[in-house]
């Protein structure tokens, strides 16, 4: 089936013109001017930096215990923790709207420097399936929050899909070089100092979050003028 293309009103899809005003959608420098977008990718890069490399150490620190079953046990936690992550997307887009992205998304973060730090204090077998268990919480969170939180600071800005790619890119590359970074602190230092210093990261990502971005779902539409991340900044701006 071919849609007409007369059938399509571009400004409404990009969120442009909503109150009636012809719209037009701002240039690539929304990405750096728009405060509240910039803050909540620092707080992306910082929770993927730590995120990305815990249970590729943590099989790092099985394998000379468990030469031969180290992989299949990561691959079972790994199948377990989809078992959990969608119904906590399903829960958090139900309830998003209701209680906020603020209070759901810090509860999300908090769950990252606790699962690194613990993972340097036991050598428990039974771990990385807890551990597995508790990253689909978080991740299942920040999976569903991200696109809503992305579209609320970029509202009347025309320039969603671009935010949220920039992001996401943003996302990959840093998970890549936390992964070498990792390596190297635990080549330097041992594996539980690299899990302390991704602990580290992630607290930092929690304090960004929780210091600098205020609630998103109750902000109002485009202002006149760019206000940073405080109460009653405008979405876009």
């Amino acid at each position: 089936m071919i849609i007409p293309a007369d059938a399509i009103d571009h400004d409404r899809a990009r969120d442009l013109g909503h109150d009636g005003a012809d719209g037009e959608a701002e240039g690539l420098s929304v990405l750096f001017s728009t405060r509240p977008l910039a803050i909540f990718a620092v707080r992306a890069l910082f929770f993927h930096f730590a995120n990305a490399p815990l249970l590729r150490l943590d099989g790092q620190k099985l394998a000379p215990e468990f030469p031969k079953d180290a992989t299949a046990m990561l691959l079972f936690c790994m199948v377990a923790a989809q078992g959990v992550m969608l119904p906590i997307a399903i829960m958090v887009g139900r309830n998003a709207d209701r209680l906020g992205r603020r209070p759901i998304f810090l509860i999300a973060l908090s769950v990252l420097p606790i699962r690194a730090a613990l993972y340097a204090l036991s050598d428990n077998v039974c771990w990385p399936l807890g551990d597995k268990l508790l990253e689909s919480v978080g991740a299942g969170v920040c999976e569903a929050l991200t696109p809503l939180v992305i579209g609320d600071v970029m509202r009347g800005a025309g320039r969603h899909n671009l935010a949220q790619g920039a992001v996401a890119t943003g996302q990959g590359i840093d998970a890549t070089i936390s992964a070498l970074a990792a390596g190297e602190a635990t080549d330097l230092f041992g594996c539980s100092a690299s899990f302390l210093f991704q602990a580290a990261a992630a607290a930092v990502a929690w304090a960004v979050f929780a210091l600098l971005l205020p609630e998103t779902r109750d902000a109002e539409a485009i202002g006149a003028e760019r206000v940073g991340a405080t109460p009653g900044w405008a979405p876009g701006q």
